[in-house]
């Protein structure tokens, strides 16, 4: 949120809503692809069936990890912002902590560690409407200024700076794709895989847009785009309220964001090296945790290098581009596969072949589009 209003002001919701409606038409072709691929390492196989050149599946996989490994840096990075701001450690002592956790908690267990990060949803979503529902009770007049988070269409500055800024906001609906990497674990994915991405989705862009909404309706610019808790700052001013309880809800959240992260990232190499595109030593899964120990800890080193090092904005940044790319090449997947007539195993979600075009083409519009601007 700080680093969207940095970027497009007033306009950041703006920012949040173009991500969504990009992100919308993939969401509908990866709701298709799972029932006709119902495997880990999703987005590879799903390229690996439209294309058939593993040389390009390889890649996919590569690109799937990679963006997986940079988010969580960087969401390791918003994590240790709010631990810094209720204790007085350095930053980097917080992020080993951090990463060091989490990777235990994916090497736990699946069933132990979405369990874990499903109740840490369920506290994100808790403060994220506490926050909504404070703005709007200490603010009423909010509703009647919802029209100032949309730039004036004869404002091309505003444009602009909305549709850069959506690079950024984009990464906040990174999260839908890794549920189809736990297809294999799921009773019956053809029913729960297109309606978990689809509310996934719908529910994010809804609270997001609120939440941001207040944020820039209500804050100073300088205040959230300075500190490096701007939920915390944002609770405290809406609720004249300690922020501590926020704080620690927000640390919860981005604890979760890491773990999924670290948890798809391994299943990924996992699905690789169990369909022989990568060495079998990633397949392993050991006999006491039943996870892929070798992929998950091959993860969590990699994290905790990039949230050392890089600042969460780049990181934030590379991430949206790294799975735009991945995008592109599973909407042009899945239309492909449409234009073959592929059969359809009976039951599943079928999207009509305007969804992975028009997926291809806003990702590779939100893709170029800061290099044309």
């Amino acid at each position: 949120i700080g680093a969207a209003d940095d970027q497009a002001g007033s306009y950041a919701p703006s920012s949040f809503l173009l991500a969504a409606v990009v992100m919308a038409f993939t969401a509908g072709s990866f709701a298709e692809l799972t029932g006709r691929f119902p495997k880990s390492a999703g987005e590879a196989i799903y390229v690996e069936g439209g294309f058939g050149w593993p040389w390009l599946t390889r890649a996919t996989g590569g690109f799937i990890v990679l963006s997986a490994i940079v988010a969580a840096a960087a969401i390791t990075l918003g994590g240790a912002g709010y631990v810094v701001s209720i204790i007085d450690l350095p930053r980097s002592w917080v992020v080993v902590g951090i990463v060091v956790i989490m990777g235990a908690v994916a090497t736990w267990g699946v069933l132990e560690s979405v369990t874990f990060a499903a109740i840490f949803t369920v506290l994100e979503i808790i403060g994220l409407m506490i926050i909504v529902v404070a703005g709007f009770w200490t603010n009423p007049g909010i509703i009647s200024r919802l029209p100032e988070v949309f730039p004036p269409l004869t404002d091309t500055v505003a444009l602009s700076a909305v549709f850069t800024t959506s690079l950024i906001a984009f990464f906040a609906f990174i999260g839908f794709d890794d549920v189809v990497n736990l297809v294999e674990e799921t009773k019956t994915p053809q029913r729960d895989m297109p309606r978990a991405i689809i509310w996934t989705l719908l529910a994010a862009t809804l609270i997001y847009f609120l939440v941001v909404s207040v944020a820039v309706l209500t804050i100073p610019h300088a205040d959230l785009t300075e500190t490096g808790a701007p939920i915390s700052v944002l609770f405290e001013r809406l609720t004249g309220l300690s922020p501590l309880a926020i704080s620690l809800i927000a640390i919860a959240a981005t604890l979760n964001g890491i773990v999924i992260q670290i948890i798809m990232a391994s299943r990924v190499l996992y699905g690789l090296g169990n369909a022989g595109r990568i060495p079998t030593v990633f397949a392993r899964v050991n006999s006491v945790t039943h996870t892929p120990l070798i992929s998950t800890l091959l993860v969590s080193v990699l994290v905790l290098l990039l949230a050392l090092f890089l600042p969460i904005d780049r990181l934030a940044e590379m991430t949206t581009q790294i799975i735009l790319i991945v995008f592109v090449l599973v909407n042009l997947s899945l239309a492909r596969i449409k234009l073959r007539r592929d059969p359809a195993p009976e039951g599943i979600f079928i999207a009509p072949i305007w969804v992975p075009v028009l997926g291809s083409l806003t990702c590779l519009g939100l893709l170029a589009g800061p290099l044309l601007i």
